[in-house]
Formats: C-alpha cells, structure tokens, sequence
C-alpha cells in the first residue's frame, strides 16, 4: 500500500487547540457549539476551517494555518480566539481549557451533529460516548517520508516529557482521581490510541496501516489515533500527547517544544547519527509515571530499569533544545517551560486551590482566568469579569512524589 507523502522541506508548524464552552455563572459546560459554528460561519464554513466541531457539543477546535514559527502559530490562534470570544461573551460563555472539565459528567453531553462522529460513537459505544476529554495537537514537517518512522520512535522518548508538562486533568465528573492526566487513560482506552508500536521503516508503517484496513480494524489513518503519528497528508509529525493546555503562551511553549525537536531529530538524520528508539515497556511504563506523578515522576532511563526524576531529564532536554529553539525564532516560547517548571503544571495549580480550600467551581474560575489573561498561575480576578475572586498559590506538589524504586 503505497502512502503519497506531501513533505515539507521546512520544520513548517500548525496547531489544533480544543476549547470548553463553559456557562460564566454556573461554571458548567453548555451545549452550544453548533449555535457558536453558526454564529461564526467566515470561520467555521470554509474549506479548512480556522474553528470546528469537535465530539462534543460543548467543544470548539481552533485550528492554525501552516504556520513557519510559532509566532505565527500564536498570532493565528489569537486572531481566532479574539472574534470567538466576541460570540461567547454576548452568551455568557467563557473559553477554558485542560485535559477535562473538573465538574461536568460525560453522560450530560450531546455529541455534535457530525456524521464521522456519529459513525464513531456507533462503533466504539461506551468508550466515544465517554470522551470528554480535551487535548492540543501539534504538526512539524518533515522533508522526506524516511525519516517520519525514526523521528516518530524517537519521540516515544518524550512522552512523559510532553505530558507531564502539560497535564491538566486531575479532576473527572467532580472527582480527584489521583492523577497528573485523567485525560490520558480515558483517550487511552481507544484500541488504536496510545504510544505508536515501534515500526522499523515508512514501508513497514505502509503495509501495517494497509493491514489494519483490510482487517476492518479502522476505514482511514484518521483513525490512528496513537500519542504520536505520521500524518501523510500533511507531511507532518503529529504529536498528540499533549492534554488540555489552559493558555495561549503554555500552547506556545508546547509548540515550540515540538518543533525544536523534531528538527533536532531531522538534523541528526542528516548528518548520520543513530536516534534514540526506547523498547516498547519502558515507552508504556513512562507514560504511565507521568500520567500519574506528572514532573515528579521517575522515567526509566535504559532497558536494565535505571531511573532518574523526570524533572532533571526535562531540564536537560531544554538545554539540548535551546540553541535549535533559537535558530527556529522560538526561544522565548521554549522558555515558558521552566515557568512551568517554577510555577507548577496545570494539574499542580488546579489541586493547589483545593489544598487551600478552594472548591472545584474555584478551579474553574481560575482556568478561566488564565486563558483571558495567559498568566500561568491563579490570581485574583478583574472586577469587570463575571467570574467570582478567587485568589490562591500557583505552585504545588500534587498527590504524591513517585517514590524511588531504583538507583540511578
């Protein structure tokens, strides 16, 4: 099965941002989507839409152009964001983001009115209906379809890295579940999501996917929806691990962070060098670590289970990252990370205003506020906003350290 793919001979970039329609009084979900889509049809009726559907009716996707820098991609996304905001505000609506809404059950949801997605609910059942879930994708070209399975082995490496970054799902249908990303075991649940099977070259990727769809296993590659994939059609590395990210300058960094990367890897092709391809138990253990610790995991650094805190292997990987960041124009986007770092994740942030006797209403209030305002940790609110104060830390060591288990 011979796949055309349409590479690109620049780390090109383009993002898809979900989005929460969140009611800005009783800080629930509303199902209004398709009545947003309507209201914004210069943005959501042409070819490639800059805003869609997602599964759910209280979803929007915002979706970037092929963009060359990720000062593109922020720009674009803005641009966006600023006139569906217009739309929201006039309705009571605010846009949040994270891995899922810390409240709202997936048995209240309508699904959007979007055959694929009815087609996929059919035959998936419990598992599509329950999808509740939130997430950003990132696209990085790449100049020639041999060098996407390598790149895509490469990166299993960075799974933790990415997810534990961005984890923002801690909290499902009102619950802390105990974990850094809830989102990542309930997407994960999907029997062709999770980390990519380690392939060894394009036509072995070819005929694995021509297998899948004479076994009736999926009817497109859009059914692929592992961590980490190849898009043909765009020419792209798709990274998919990514949970909700609450801010426009946290999807920068995370853009940034992709790209850097996989140009890094590109580069390293080129000039002859071997790319890392960690076995198949030590991609899944990891992913694991940061699904449930975050940053303050222990990742498995070789196949003879030696580990190291997550957090010093993601200092080292920005300090490989930077000189290739800088040559890219995304320096300062990579650099957010270390706030991250500083300030707590995500899910750090959101379980700090309950350790300080917050209530999930006040997260909510809070992952509002950051995305107005693109600030990384809970502050007090603007007094024109419709939004209760609240005002809490914005750092925080979640549930639990990982314990140590082996010695470096």
């Amino acid at each position: 099965m011979a796949m055309e793919f349409n590479a690109s001979d620049r780390a090109t970039i383009g993002v898809e941002w979900e989005l929460q329609l969140v009611d800005v009084h009783t800080r629930h979900l509303r199902q209004e989507a398709q009545r947003v889509l309507g209201a914004l049809p210069e943005l959501s009726g042409a070819a490639a839409p800059p805003l869609r559907h997602e599964l759910m009716q209280s979803t929007v996707e915002v979706v970037t152009g092929i963009c060359e820098t990720v000062e593109e991609v922020t720009t674009d996304l803005a641009g966006t964001i600023g006139r569906l905001q217009e739309v929201l505000e006039a309705d009571q609506l605010a846009p949040i983001c994270a891995g899922t809404h810390p409240l709202d059950d997936w048995r209240d949801q309508a699904h959007a009115p979007v055959q694929r997605y009815g087609e996929l609910i059919d035959q998936l059942q419990w598992l599509a209906r329950r999808i509740l879930t939130f997430g950003v994708h990132v696209h990085v070209g790449i100049r020639s379809r041999e060098k996407a399975v390598p790149i895509v082995n490469a990166l299993t490496k960075y799974l933790p890295h990415f997810l534990a970054l961005t984890a923002s799902s801690p909290f499902w249908s009102g619950h802390d579940t105990g974990l850094a990303s809830s989102r990542s075991i309930i997407f994960g649940a999907l029997p062709t999501a999770g980390p990519p099977p380690r392939l060894s070259d394009w036509p072995t990727f070819e005929e694995y996917m021509a297998t899948l769809l004479r076994a009736g296993t999926i009817s497109s590659i859009k059914e692929v929806w592992w961590d980490i994939r190849p898009h043909p059609d765009f020419g792209t590395i798709e990274i998919r691990m990514f949970d909700g990210i609450p801010t426009l300058r946290e999807v920068g960094m995370a853009a940034a962070l992709a790209q850097s990367v996989v140009r890094l890897f590109d580069q390293q092709i080129d000039r002859g060098y071997g790319l890392p391809s960690p076995p198949t138990w030590v991609v899944n253990d990891n992913k694991w670590r940061a699904t449930r610790y975050g940053l303050d995991a222990r990742v498995i650094t070789d196949e003879h289970g030696s580990t190291a805190p997550l957090r010093d292997d993601v200092y080292e990987l920005l300090r490989e990252l930077e000189p290739v960041a800088h040559r890219l124009g995304c320096a300062r986007d990579l650099d957010v990370a270390w706030e991250v770092l500083d300030k707590g994740a995500s899910y750090e942030r959101q379980r700090k205003i309950i350790d300080q006797g917050g209530t999930l209403n006040d997260v909510v209030d809070a992952l509002a506020l950051e995305f107005r305002t693109g600030g990384i940790a809970p502050r007090e609110t603007d007094p024109t906003s419709g939004w209760t104060r609240t005002r809490h830390g914005g750092s925080g060591t979640g549930t639990g350290r990982e314990p140590k288990t082996t010695e470096e």
